[in-house]
Formats: structure tokens, C-alpha cells, sequence
């Protein structure tokens, strides 16, 4: 009847509302059913008083429990198409706020802002996003304004949204400020998927000041927290890892260890473990058609793909310096066909190269 006649299954439903004697369960799923009809129909100034009639029977014509669930279950259909429906969105997760409030139900209402903090990250309104932080940290503060540790749980799911917007922003300061912060606190039992969030985002921020051990460590980290969970985001740590692995120019393969080796084989990873190889190999014609062969799996990724020329350069200057060992001259030519370069990047290379040669030579200072 819904799909069929919407207009008759409305009137049902008010039926159903106005037959109970006072407030009960019937009449909350009927009201429930009518927002999210009204909502199908684009009829959004209906769907917001039926809404808003819906809440005034969470004080007490049901469960806790069940209105919690019925609550989140019409935010996330709601939430669904956030961006084509702004103003909407605004009133209908004011509306909800000052509900739970007068309700008291402070875990639905910092769930609640956390949403909302979620999807003004995901439409990159950092502005909007701050001034919730704002609240949900005012909210897991002791009365002297400093964090509550009881509330450490909490804390550190404010602190995961608010480390994502700091690395999507680069503001490296202030990431480095609440990720330091977030691993401090202990007295929590956070769900993996947040220390997850965590641990990756402070992978990025020590690859962005070339920490490679670091990042390789808390990519190593986020990718076991997300597996933990069960949570896709383990794959792309993952190719994080192997990515750290190379800059730092380690030897260990990562994926010999147990946690890694089930996902030695998958398609999104192979292409990462022969790059390691070729890698490994200084094979620079292998890597480079590796590269252009898995394009949507590695070069696609903005992130690893700032990483590319650090390891290119990381090649061809190891396959430079064996070039170079036998000769006391050489021609800038010969370089650039033996490392598949143009003359210009050819001298790049081989200035950087000098450079490693001296501090190989001379690893005193001054000298």
C-alpha cells in the first residue's frame, strides 16, 4: 500500500495515531513510517511536524532502547542525501538535538552531533564541523575544562573526526597536537575502527615530515585495527605500509608476518608486492611498467601517488651509483639511457647522486 497508494497508507497511519487513548508504541511506529513516506514524497514541511510529533513520545510512550533506534535508523535515511538537501538537513538535526536535550539523553545527543560532525566533513564544511567539535569536547570536559578521562572512550571518537579534518586541511600543528593527545589517553575502549582512524591519519602525518619508521609503524597499526573491525579501509593501509617499507628502504617484506600474509594475494595488494619487488630488485623498467600497468590501484590514489618520485629517485640513484663505480668519466647521455630519463632529469639525478657519494665518503661534517 505504501508503493501503491502513499496518499491511503498516510491516512492509515494517522488513523493509527489518533485511535490510541494516549501516547504508545503503535502510534510512535506509525509516525516513524509517515516521515519516512513523506520524505519519498518530497513532502519535507509534512515530514518535519510528523517528526517532530514523533519526538514528543521519547520522553516516555517507549523504550529508551527502541527510541534510540528508531531515531538513528530516520537519520541515516534522512543523512543519505545529505548535499541535495541542505537546509533540510539543518533543521532536521536541530530539531533532534533539542529533543534529546530536553529528553536528557546525552548518548543519543553526542552520537547525534557526531553524525552531523561526519557528514559536514564529508561536504568539507570545516566551519560548521569546528563549531560542533567545539561542543562535543566542551561535553567531555571535567567543570575545571579539562578532559574528563572517564569520558576517555568519547574523547577519542571526537578526537578521530576532528584528526580526519586536520589532515584533510594539513594542518599538520594542530594533527600532530590531538594525535599525540589521543594515543595518551588510556582509559578507554574504543571500537577498532576509531583507533583505526587514528593511527592512519598519524601514518600521513609522518610521512609528511618524511618519518618513514613512524609512518610505516601507524600504518602497520591502523591496518590491524581496521582488519580488527572488519573495516575495507585495511587494504588501502596497507598499500600505506608497503609504501613506507620502500622509502624507508627497509628489507623486511611486511607481508611475511602473519596479520598481512592472508592479504598477500588480493588484487588490490598484488601490485603493491611486485612494486616491492622490482623495488628491491632496482629494477627501474619493471617498476615503471608497474606503475603504468595498475594505474586505478596505485597511481590513482593522491596520496601514494606524492610518494612516487621519492621512490623513483630512491631507484635511480642506487642503479646511478653502480653505474658510475667503474668509470672516472662519464657522459650525460649514457645516463640518461641506462636510467630511461631525458638529459635534463639525467643531471638531477646524477647532482643527487653526488651527494650520496659524498656523504658515503665523507660522513664526517665538513668534510
Amino acid at each position: 500500500m505504501v508503493e501503491t497508494d502513499p496518499e491511503g497508507a498516510l491516512a492509515g497511519f494517522d488513523a493509527v495515531v489518533r485511535m490510541e487513548p494516549e501516547k504508545a508504541e503503535w502510534g510512535f511506529k506509525a509516525l516513524k513510517q509517515t516521515v519516512k513516506l513523506y520524505y519519498k514524497l518530497g513532502k519535507y514541511k509534512e515530514m518535519m511536524d510528523a517528526y517532530r510529533e514523533m519526538l514528543t513520545y521519547i520522553k516516555s510512550a517507549v523504550t529508551r532502547n527502541y527510541s534510540e533506534k528508531c531515531i538513528n535508523n530516520i537519520m541515516d535515511f534522512v543523512s543519505g542525501s545529505a548535499s541535495q538537501h541542505f537546509n533540510l538537513l539543518q533543521e532536521f538535526y536541530q530539531t533532534t538535538l533539542k529533543a534529546l536535550e530536553e529528553a536528557k539523553n546525552e548518548r543519543l545527543w553526542f552520537k547525534t552531533n557526531l553524525k552531523l560532525c561526519k557528514i559536514w566533513f564529508d561536504m568539507g564544511e570545516y566551519g560548521r564541523m569546528s563549531k560542533i567539535l567545539k561542543e562535543l569536547h566542551k561535553s567531555c570536559q571535567k567543570e575545571d575544562g579539562s578532559d574528563d578521562q572517564k569520558k576517555g572512550t568519547q574523547l577519542l571518537e571526537v578526537y578521530a573526526i576532528e584528526i580526519q579534518m586536520y589532515t584533510e586541511t594539513k594542518n599538520n600543528k594542530k594533527l600532530k597536537e590531538l594525535y599525540q593527545r589521543a594515543l595518551s589517553i588510556k582509559s578507554a575502549i574504543p571500537h577498532p575502527r576509531i583507533m583505526g582512524i587514528i593511527r592512519e591519519c598519524g601514518g600521513k602525518m609522518h610521512m609528511a615530515e618524511r618519518q618513514w619508521a613512524d609512518a610505516a609503524t601507524d600504518f602497520f597499526e591502523a591496518f590491524k585495527n581496521y582488519d580488527e573491525a572488519g573495516n575495507p579501509r585495511r587494504i588501502q593501509c596497507l598499500k600505506y605500509l608497503v609504501l613506507a617499507n620502500m622509502l624507508m628502504e627497509s628489507e623486511v617484506n611486511p607481508f611475511d608476518g602473519q596479520e598481512a600474509k592472508p592479504y598477500k594475494n588480493d588484487p588490490e595488494i598484488l601490485a603493491m608486492t611486485n612494486l616491492i619487488a622490482a623495488y628491491q630488485k632496482n629494477d627501474i623498467m619493471e617498476f615503471e611498467k608497474i606503475l603504468k600497468s595498475n594505474r586505478r590501484t596505485i597511481m590513482d590514489d593522491p596520496f601514494i601517488r606524492n610518494y612516487i618520485e621519492d621512490l623513483l629517485k630512491n631507484i635511480r640513484t642506487q642503479v646511478l651509483l653502480k653505474l658510475i663505480k667503474p668509470y672516472t668519466r662519464i657522459r650525460i647521455p649514457f645516463i640518461s639511457q641506462s636510467l630511461y630519463l631525458v638529459a635534463k632529469d639525467a643531471v638531477h639525478c646524477n647532482i643527487n647522486c653526488l651527494f650520496v657519494f659524498i656523504g658515503a665518503k665523507c660522513p664526517r661534517k665538513g668534510c
